[in-house]
């Protein structure tokens, strides 16, 4: 993780799983999502992306607790072959829709560099209910895990969610990284492919200053520029997809289009 923040700024893919098995959409079989997989993160490692993010996109709607047993297997699995194939290519984990804790495990089982975590403290209305954040166990399992190494990228106002109460980002902000412990802050637009709100990258810029802050939805070729003042990185994924719809496979020249700019 350190290696990706010692960057001017971090240019973070995203490998959006298809539907597993098991889960409430149809799948194809686990050899079907991990072709796709493959693919994409080649795509990722070839176009001079700095890192990605692999997570279970194709599960939602996603449950408020642990995600299944065989999500976890099939992650971990896949992310190690991912890591043996691109070296390169920093990997964070994202189980959806907050499972940290099992994030961390395949982390660290698989050699990843980082986790998201979508609330990490306080607590937020979603889709899926009330999600609450952990930061107590999370980071305490992170050390018995030995894996300080592993970062925590956590969002601040996750989207597709309201917070529980009236509260300003700046102050959540601040509780998440100086008291959660998070290592990057993350803020995003409302939902999926929806532009962050620039107002509010600025105010938790000014109440955490020495925070490393990701633009985590939203970023395109012509925003790109603007967010490179304020922030230390952008995790990219619908832009970078056919048509930018998640649902198709990355494509290299708009990769490479992402790389040459950063």
């Amino acid at each position: 993780m350190r290696s990706l923040l010692s960057r001017p700024f971090a240019f973070v893919g995203v490998i959006h799983l298809l539907p597993l098995p098991g889960g409430p959409r149809a799948s194809e079989g686990f050899a079907w999502v991990r072709e796709r997989a493959l693919a994409d993160a080649a795509v990722l490692a070839g176009g001079g992306a700095h890192a990605a993010i692999l997570e279970n996109f194709g599960d939602a709607p996603f449950p408020a607790g642990p995600v299944e047993p065989h999500v976890v297997a099939f992650v971990a699995i896949l992310a190690a072959e991912l890591r043996a194939r691109h070296p390169e290519l920093l990997l964070g984990i994202n189980l959806l829709r907050n499972d940290a804790r099992s994030a961390l495990g395949v982390a660290a089982a698989a050699g990843g560099a980082f986790v998201r975590v979508n609330v990490h403290v306080g607590a937020m209305v979603t889709d899926q209910g009330l999600l609450q954040g952990d930061a107590h166990h999370t980071l305490r399992y992170r050390r018995e895990l030995g894996g300080a190494s592993i970062g925590i990228a956590a969002d601040v106002l996750v989207k597709h969610a309201v917070p529980l109460g009236a509260t300003e980002a700046g102050s959540v902000a601040a509780d998440t990284y100086r008291r959660g412990g998070a290592d990057v802050l993350i803020v995003t637009g409302a939902g999926t492919g929806r532009p962050a709100d620039p107002t509010r990258a600025e105010e938790v810029r000014r109440a955490v200053p020495e925070a490393p802050l990701w633009i985590g939805s939203g970023v395109d070729l012509a925003s790109l520029p603007s967010w490179r003042t304020l922030a230390q990185g952008a995790i990219v994924g619908t832009a970078l997809h056919r048509d930018s719809r998640v649902t198709e496979p990355l494509e290299l020249d708009r990769v490479r289009a992402f790389a040459a700019r950063v």
